[in-house]
């Protein structure tokens, strides 16, 4: 669509520029200097990663990818075209350093699971956000989905006859349904401390809630009764593919990616109904529910059991229902997750004065009661705008404090809050109760959250534990700052990027994009609008320019935009992250008062932003109305050189 078809307003009124909107400039202006310092403390000059010589098992590519990937969604909000480059470097380090470690190949983890394939490749669907004409990153996607469409004959971990994955275990080397003691090797210190898998293993009281998978004898039983019970069949940890089906389908229409994607997630929705209601973790290769687990429909990998039990349930169900939505409009698959939510509200209990529900299932029955979790419901409700899931959200105690901002590893706890810090995302709740009406200063508290986690992560990479070269002679007594794990431990060593991280931005991300922070084991970054620079003909916000989403229903999306410069701006949005809905019409209030009309009818609208603009914008929109793509104001899929075919060999 060219620029001249796209409806556009003046806002000519000016106004001493808000806090909010210095905030966010200044969080952009600090993340832009740091990105390369970041990068630069981490790597060599070629990009790789600054790490030991080795690394066994198959674990271990996510981490390195996770603590790189902000570069990329930090620039689709106003990042540099440095942070762009780095973002790349980054990638293309990482995968061939970790081909040579072992982990990657073809570019895509050789096996492992959709837990950590959903965090590793969350850079990947980032850079659809970037510049979607990329060839490179097209042909990516295109070759990616294919180890999950059954057309990679070297990798055929989706069976399309029985729509189903063969394995939990799964990547380009195909479903991986036998592990070696090698393939656990660098968790075992690890997993010592979590639940064992099964209540057999043996040396092993099941009651302890812990299992020492350092000791040989009990890491043989593991690995046995792992092979017989756990890595055969499908499980609902896989259903975090349909993100990178969905990914693919935006790049390049393919319907047939859609249909594979919406039927794989319809055959575990029968599944569900199949077993009374109840979301089944196990289901072996001939399709029947606990085929190689005794009949039970707990007890799989990433299941009600073992080792996080609910959370890894309700992620990947939640993920794909908001991805089927997406790409249909029909919000009858969010009806997959809420079910499980009620089911486990429905089985809610007093404990010490408190409602708690259970969060794992065992032989003996419903266990592991905590708090309710209200985190999983406002991605539904995002998603939905429905009262049902308001009043679902709603009915829940607060027994801790919504309203309250929370800096990960500084202020507050995790246990019990329903509080996400993985990626250092944990203020879903308040950025809930602000578009709710409830917090009207969380704007400006929370920038400045993100501001304060920024100089706590600088501190902490400047110091001399955040040196690389130290951390073989680590010692937490006389370590000069305090990190959140233990950098002698193999399995957490290789977590140490993400904590010495500062490109975080949390509180920027909510403001710009409308909505929470993406689900960190695998969701896309939905969102109610993204901004593109109409001069420079690029996502992310133009120079000077700061937005907040700050109110939203079902037909309804209001904003405040400021240009705290003194040179005009073009500022262009679109509806939807993916352009999945349509403004209808605009409403725009400028600093004097005055008030202009606009009709729309297109999921772009353009704002000319002379120097000190300040406007309140409430549209009217449509959602879920139109095909989600990652095409941009500019950059049309029919202008897109076409992907590479290969030879047939």
């Amino acid at each position: 669509m060219a620029d001249n078809s796209i409806k556009r307003a003046q806002v000519e009124s000016t106004a001493v520029a808000p806090e909010w909107a210095k905030l966010e400039r200044e969080i952009i202006t600090q993340l832009n200097e740091v990105a390369p310092e970041f990068v630069a403390r981490y790597t060599r000059s070629d990009g790789s990663i600054i790490w030991r010589d080795e690394w066994p098992s198959m674990d271990g590519s996510d981490d390195p990818y996770e603590a790189f990937m902000y570069l990329a969604l930090f620039y689709t909000i106003g990042g540099s075209e440095e942070v762009y480059e780095l973002a790349r470097k980054m990638w293309d380090a990482i995968t061939v350093q970790w081909t040579e470690y072992g982990q990657i190949y073809r570019e895509f983890d050789g096996y492992y699971d959709w837990m950590h394939h959903g965090e590793g490749y969350l850079f990947h669907y980032f850079f659809g956000l970037t510049k979607p004409e990329s060839l490179i990153d097209r042909q990516r996607a295109a070759r990616f989905s294919g180890m999950y469409t059954g057309k990679d004959l070297e990798a055929k971990n989706y069976d399309r006859s029985k729509k189903m994955m063969l394995s939990p275990l799964t990547g380009s080397h195909g479903p991986r349904q036998v592990v070696t003691h090698e393939d656990w090797q660098t968790h075992r210190t690890v997993l010592d401390d979590y639940l064992a898998p099964y209540e057999d293993i043996v040396k092993t009281d099941f009651s302890s809630m812990r299992c020492h998978w350092s000791d040989p004898e009990v890491y043989d039983d593991l690995i046995n009764k792992m092979n017989e019970r756990m890595n055969s069949g499908d499980v609902p940890l896989n259903l975090n593919s349909t993100s990178l089906l969905t990914h693919a389908y935006m790049y390049s229409g393919d319907a047939e990616l859609k249909v594979t994607m919406l039927e794989y997630l319809e055959a575990w929705m029968a599944r569900k109904d199949a077993n009374g209601g109840i979301m089944p973790d196990n289901i072996g290769t001939t399709g029947v529910i606990g085929e190689f687990n005794d009949g039970k429909w707990w007890g799989g990998y990433y299941g009600w059991r073992w080792p996080h039990g609910f959370m890894t349930i309700m992620e990947p169900i939640t993920n794909a229902a908001m991805n089927a939505v997406l790409l249909t409009g029909d919000y009858k698959y969010l009806d997959l997750p809420r079910s499980q939510f009620d089911l486990i509200w429905s089985l809610r209990k007093e404990v010490d004065g408190l409602i708690k529900v259970p969060h794992r299932h065992f032989d003996a029955g419903w266990a592991d009661y905590r708090l309710p979790s209200v985190r999983h419901m406002i991605y539904i409700w995002t998603t939905s705008m429905a009262q049902e899931d308001l009043d679902r959200i709603l009915a829940l105690p607060r027994d801790n404090n919504w309203d309250a901002i929370y800096i990960p590893g500084v202020s507050g706890g995790e246990k019990g809050t329903g509080r996400d810090t993985k990626h250092y995302i944990a203020n879903t709740l308040p950025w809930f109760q602000f578009v709710q009406g409830h917090l009207p200063n969380y704007p400006v508290e929370i920038l400045q959250a993100n501001l304060e986690l920024i100089k706590i992560q600088l501190r902490k990479m400047r110091s001399n534990t955040g040196n690389p070269r130290n951390w073989d002679s680590y010692d937490p007594a006389t370590a000069d700052e305090v990190v959140g794990l233990d950098l002698r431990v193999p399995g957490y060593n290789i977590h140490a990027w993400q904590e010495f991280n500062p490109v975080y931005f949390e509180g920027l991300g909510q403001m710009v994009f409308g909505g929470p922070m993406h689900i960190s084991h695998g969701g896309l970054q939905h969102g109610k609008v993204r901004f593109f620079d109409g001069k420079l003909k690029r996502p992310g916000l133009p120079l000077d320019v700061a937005v907040i989403v700050d109110g939203m229903d079902a037909t309804t999306l209001s904003m405040q935009v400021a240009n705290i410069g003194s040179a005009a701006q073009e500022l262009f949005i679109q509806a939807g992250t993916f352009g999945e809905h349509r403004f209808e019409s605009v409403e725009i209030t400028g600093a004097d008062g005055a008030i202009e009309k606009i009709d729309i009818a297109s999921k772009w609208f353009a704002l000319d932003l002379v120097g000190g603009a300040v406007a309140s914008l409430k549209f009217k929109i449509s959602r879920y109305v139109g095909d989600p793509t990652y095409e941009t104001p500019w950059s049309a899929r029919s202008d897109w050189d076409p992907i590479i075919k290969g030879r047939n060999l």
